[in-house]
């Protein structure tokens, strides 16, 4: 195989308040054609950076120096162009609403083909195709607002395929999908790269979904350099992504935990693979029955009641149907569902932004569909998922400080509470930054913060740890579940099964406009009939307790969730920022 991108002693960096701060040092990297290679980190260790470096947005469209040599698939890049090594390197972005150019899915995926002034006949042929390769070719003339998220990011790979580009660059692919769809998109870029040999680079937070398929090599990235660059099996032996505040595979935790000794040997990289001896059954055994079972939850008083809600965003067609249940005061709730099930649709309904079609909505006692979004604000926060859809100020601090400014709080009031609150969201070394210049992922913790300012008595988060590395993720759901032992009521809309069995002992489950389930996150995902119709993926902690014949294997899954919630070891997590 020959090199598809040779990287050495690449350094990257750009001045803030006259400063020169270097986000790239010395980086040293080979990729070979036909490689999978993921590319992990915290947030703000030079990931996306080094992607900008290779196709062209650094420095071209973004400020700052280069130095160093970059070569793809032969091509010079710094002294190329954007435009030249589009024709090398597909790049599929975390937020596919940011790609979109045509107003169908057809010729959003035909844009580079007019573009290259491309006969109509070929142009169609070549469209069909790629779009048969992602399983997109029966929406064609849907708009992109139509699709599900799963679906967009199909148009967007298609969208990149069409030029027959040697890379595909994929910057955080999954954080906006439910659990089945992020399983469907690993194996549809799998499945892509054995038809094309297409070489592909993964940036991701969710490393244990990317090892759904084999991965060639996993590069670990810390402030600027890169810590290592190791078969994945190599990797996870290691104590690397723990020590620099990524987190591992849930299994791999649980065997930890045991004091299973891990080596390449036993084959970590995945659950399926994973070298399981005797010795090792009785470790598991032996820890399984030494910790205590999960408590059971207190009993609280209803605060949020819902009764036979119905809804419909067009006539006819019901996006929920007959739903009734009760959030009790003090609860940690998860909302979980495949996208399109409903559950943004409820959340929208709770807080006022639409009107139900039937049924009531209670909080303690008073029905709030006499009131409005306004009074509603005061007790119900709701943060999207989508944070250019909240954030209407420049400048982050002046975001953060806008929900206060008619509270009767005096300034040195309203600095302190806005200071502790980017403090907690991770954006204090930022407050002075505009909003433009962030990330999608340093957007939602804005969000967030706008939201936490103001101490509602309820939040609802959609997504709120969608992009969000290990670091940032334990420190705003930390600070979420000091506000739940506080007292303030937490729901959760979240395509995340880890973030559900760490902090929410009970999972509302969603499908097709129905409430499917209601019950604890344990047997959530330790049903596979469940699991199945509701589109989410059994944790690897199911497929090992099945392994070490541990029954049911709701029981493991349980005890795992007792034993984190009496380690401290989660939350020395190494700051990074």
């Amino acid at each position: 195989m020959g090199k598809t991108l040779s990287i050495q002693n690449v350094n990257k960096s750009f001045t803030v308040d006259g400063q020169k701060v270097d986000v790239l040092k010395d980086i040293n990297l080979e990729i070979r054609e036909g490689e999978f290679i993921a590319i992990v980190g915290h947030s703000g260790c030079g990931k996306s950076t080094l992607a900008g470096c290779i196709n062209g947005l650094n420095p071209f469209s973004n400020p700052g120096e280069c130095s160093g040599e970059l070569i793809v698939d032969g091509v010079d890049a710094p002294k190329s162009s954007i435009f030249q090594l589009s024709a090398y390197v597909g790049t599929v972005l975390q937020d596919p609403d940011g790609q979109f150019i045509g107003l169908t899915v057809g010729e959003d995926i035909a844009f580079a083909l007019e573009n290259s002034c491309m006969p109509q006949d070929e142009m169609h042929e070549i469209t069909r195709h790629a779009a048969e390769l992602v399983g997109i070719q029966d929406h064609l003339d849907f708009a992109p607002h139509e699709l599900s998220g799963g679906q967009k990011q199909r148009v967007s790979l298609a969208g990149v395929m069409v030029d027959q580009v040697k890379i595909l660059l994929f910057d955080e692919p999954l954080a906006n999908l439910d659990p089945a769809t992020g399983k469907q998109t690993i194996e549809l870029i799998d499945e892509i790269q054995e038809k094309t040999d297409t070489t592909v680079v993964i940036i991701e937070h969710r490393l244990e979904d990317v090892l759904w398929r084999d991965v060639d090599r996993i590069v670990l990235m810390g402030d600027g350099k890169i810590l290592a660059d190791l078969h994945p099996d190599e990797l996870l032996s290691t104590r690397l992504l723990e020590e620099n505040g990524i987190r591992e595979p849930l299994y791999l935790t649980a065997l930890r935990y045991a004091g299973v000794e891990l080596a390449p040997a036993k084959k970590p990289a995945h659950v399926d693979s994973v070298v399981i001896d005797k010795a090792d059954r009785k470790k598991m055994t032996d820890w399984f029955w030494s910790r205590p079972a999960a408590e059971a939850e207190k009993e609280h008083e209803p605060l949020l009641e819902v009764r036979n809600l119905t809804f419909g965003y067009e006539r006819g067609r019901q996006t929920l149907r007959d739903v009734s249940l009760t959030i009790h005061k003090g609860e940690m709730v998860s909302i979980v569902g495949k996208n399109g099930a409903g559950k943004s649709t409820f959340s929208k309904l709770v807080c006022g932004f639409e009107t139900p079609d039937s049924g009531e909505i209670l909080f303690q006692g008073r029905n709030l569909l006499q009131e409005n979004i306004r009074h509603r604000a005061k007790h119900i926060g709701y943060v999207m998922q989508n944070p250019n859809q909240m954030i209407s100020k420049p400048m982050i601090w002046d975001e953060v400080e806008m929900a206060l400014l008619q509270t009767g709080m005096t300034p040195e009031e309203r600095k302190e509470r806005v200071e502790e609150t980017l403090k907690i969201c991770g954006l204090y070394p930022f407050r002075k930054w505009p909003v433009s210049a962030l990330s999608f992922g340093q957007k939602k913790r804005v969000t967030i913060a706008s939201i936490l300012v103001q101490r509602p008595q309820v939040i609802i988060l959609d997504e709120p740890t969608a992009g969000q590395d290990y670091h940032h993720y334990t420190e705003i759901m930390e600070f979420l579940k000091e506000l739940n032992e506080q007292g303030f009521t937490i729901l959760m809309i979240t395509h995340d099964m880890h973030l559900m069995l760490e902090y929410t002992k009970r999972a509302i489950v969603f499908c097709k406009g129905k409430l499917l389930a209601d019950t604890t996150s344990a047997h959530v995902l330790n049903d596979p009939e469940l699991v199945k119709r509701a589109s989410l993926k059994e944790t690897s902690l199911y497929t090992l307790s099945l392994k070490c014949g541990v029954e049911p294997p709701q029981r493991l899954t349980e005890r795992f969730i007792a034993q984190e919630e009496h380690t401290q070891e989660k939350k020395e997590v190494p700051a990074h920022g």
